[in-house]
C-alpha cells in the first residue's frame, strides 16, 4: 500500500520523482516511489478525458458536425476567445481548417502587450475572421485589481480571467451561439494545485473582495453568477464549452512553429507574455509573496503528456523567473498603471497573505448544484430517448 507523505512546510521542498511538482503545494502527497498525487490523478483519471489519437479525431469530427448543424442558420456557429497566446492562436488556425464559422472575441483588460495585439491582428487577417473586441472599463478594472492586491490573496488573475469568460458566455447568448470553444487543454494544463487558488468564475468571491477593498461601483464590468454558469447557460440555453485541443495531439512547441511559419506569429519571451499583468503576476508576485512558481504545474503537465522530459524541465527551473535587469522597470510600470506609489506597492507586498476562503465564496453551493446538474442531465437524456 502506498505511503502518504504530507508536505510539512513550503520551506522544506520535496520534489516528485516523476514530474517536478513539489511541496510548495501544501496539499501534495507522495507514494512510496516518491511520485506525487498529481501524477497519479493524471494517469488514473484526467487522462481518460484526453484523446491525442484516432479516437480523438473521430470525436472531434462528430463535434464539428454537431456544431455546424446546430448553427447552420446563424451567422456564427461558435464563439472563440483569442488572447494572443499560443493555445488560443493555434486553436484559431485549427478552427479555420475545420470549416467552422466562429465569432472571434478578444477581451482587452488594459494589459495587452504590443506583440499580443500584432499577433491577434495577424491571426484574424490570415483566417479572415470577424473580430469583436470588448474593452473593459479601465477605471473599474483598475479598482478591482487594486482591491485584489489589497486583499492579499494569491489569485490576482481573477479580475481578468472572470470577465474574459463571462463576456464569452454573455456574447454567445446574445448571438444565439451554443458552442464556446476554449484553448484550454490537458496537454499543458492538466496539473494545477487546488491549494493555490479558488475558481476564477466565483463571482460571489469576486464581489466580496471588491466590496471589502474596492472604492467604486462596478457598473460596466460583467460577471457571471453561480446559477448562470452551472445551470442557466448549460441547461436552459443548452450552451456547451468545447476544448478541441484535447482531441488532437497538441504539442506546444510544434504549434508555435506552425504559427510562426503560417501566420508570422512572434513568440513571447516567456509564458503568458501576451499580458503584461500576467507576466508580472506569475513571474514576481506569486513566487515572491507566496512561494508559488507556476512553471511547476505547467512543466509537470508537459512531462506527463510526454512533450518534454523531466530533465529538460529541471533545467528550465534553473533559469530565473524574471530578468534582474528589467524587473524594476516592470514593477514601476505596474505601479504607474494602477496609480500607486512604490512605497504603497512595498506595503501591499508585505501585508499578511490571505486565502480566498477568508471571503464569501460559492464553494458551499458547488456540491448541491452538481447534484442538480446530474439530475437535470438524466431528465434531458430521457427526453431525447423518448423523442
Amino acid at each position: 500500500m502506498d505511503t502518504i507523505l504530507l508536505a510539512q512546510s513550503q520551506n522544506d521542498y520535496q520534489r516528485c520523482t516523476r514530474c517536478v511538482m513539489d511541496t510548495s503545494d501544501p496539499e501534495i502527497w507522495f507514494n512510496e516511489r516518491g511520485e506525487c498525487n498529481h501524477c497519479t490523478e493524471f494517469f488514473e483519471t484526467t487522462s481518460k478525458n484526453w484523446f491525442p489519437n484516432s479516437e480523438g479525431r473521430q470525436k472531434l469530427t462528430q463535434l464539428v458536425q454537431t456544431i455546424r448543424a446546430t448553427g447552420k442558420n446563424n451567422e456564427y456557429d461558435c464563439i472563440l476567445g483569442l488572447s494572443g497566446g499560443v493555445d488560443s492562436s493555434y486553436l484559431a488556425l485549427k478552427v479555420k481548417e475545420m470549416g467552422l464559422r466562429p465569432l472571434v472575441v478578444h477581451i482587452d483588460a488594459g494589459w495587452n502587450s504590443e506583440l499580443a495585439v500584432a499577433n491577434i491582428e495577424a491571426i484574424v487577417k490570415y483566417c479572415n475572421y470577424d473580430l469583436y473586441t470588448h474593452v473593459v472599463n479601465w477605471e473599474e478594472m483598475r479598482d478591482l485589481q487594486l482591491a485584489y492586491f489589497r486583499s492579499g490573496v494569491a489569485n490576482q488573475d481573477v479580475p481578468q480571467d472572470h470577465v474574459f469568460f463571462a463576456m464569452l458566455y454573455h456574447l454567445a447568448n446574445t448571438h444565439g451561439i451554443r458552442y464556446v470553444l476554449s484553448g484550454g487543454n490537458l496537454a499543458t494544463e492538466s496539473i494545477f494545485p487546488a491549494s493555490w487558488h479558488g475558481s476564477a468564475m466565483d463571482s460571489i468571491n469576486l464581489v466580496s473582495i471588491h466590496k471589502t477593498f474596492g472604492q467604486r461601483q462596478l457598473k460596466d464590468y460583467r460577471t457571471i453568477s453561480f446559477f448562470e454558469y452551472y445551470f442557466w447557460y448549460p441547461f436552459i440555453k443548452k450552451m456547451r464549452t468545447i476544448r478541441p485541443l484535447d482531441y488532437m495531439p497538441y504539442v506546444k512547441a510544434d504549434a508555435l512553429r506552425e504559427l510562426e511559419a503560417r501566420v508570422g506569429y512572434k513568440s513571447y519571451a516567456g509564458k503568458h507574455g501576451e499580458s503584461q499583468f500576467t507576466k508580472f503576476f506569475q513571474n514576481y508576485y506569486l513566487p515572491t509573496k507566496f512561494g508559488y512558481d507556476k512553471r511547476l504545474p505547467h512543466l509537470s503537465s508537459m512531462i506527463v503528456s510526454n512533450q518534454i522530459t523531466r530533465e529538460d524541465a529541471l533545467k528550465t527551473l534553473e533559469t530565473p523567473l524574471y530578468d534582474e535587469d528589467t524587473i524594476d522597470q516592470d514593477i514601476s510600470y505596474f505601479c504607474k498603471k494602477l496609480r500607486i506609489s512604490r512605497d504603497e506597492f512595498n506595503v501591499l507586498m508585505n501585508t499578511p497573505n490571505r486565502i480566498y476562503l477568508e471571503f464569501p465564496n460559492w464553494d458551499k453551493y458547488y456540491r448541491p448544484m452538481k447534484s442538480i446538474q446530474r439530475f437535470a442531465q438524466k431528465i434531458l437524456q430521457r427526453h431525447i430517448q423518448v423523442h
